[in-house]
């Protein structure tokens, strides 16, 4: 996992552990929670795929969320 680089809306590079906030509302699939445009979510961890990040928030665990919705914190 070491050559995936995941990077935000911003192009900026994404590490394990990073905090970012979300760009745009989301709503969660299988659920009746939508996460607001600049919530923090903090402690993200990368996946082997490039785009997407796994992550929990506050009302959510175990999220997957595309990275092009985020903006590092």
């Amino acid at each position: 996992m070491d050559d995936v680089i995941a990077k935000d809306s911003n192009g900026t590079i994404l590490k394990d552990g990073d905090n970012v906030t979300l760009t745009k509302d989301l709503k969660v699939k299988g659920s009746s929670v939508t996460l607001k445009r600049g919530t923090l979510i903090k402690n993200i961890r990368l996946t082997d795929n490039p785009a997407e990040i796994e992550c929990n928030a506050d009302k959510v665990k175990g999220l997957v969320l595309k990275t092009c919705f985020l903006k590092k914190a």
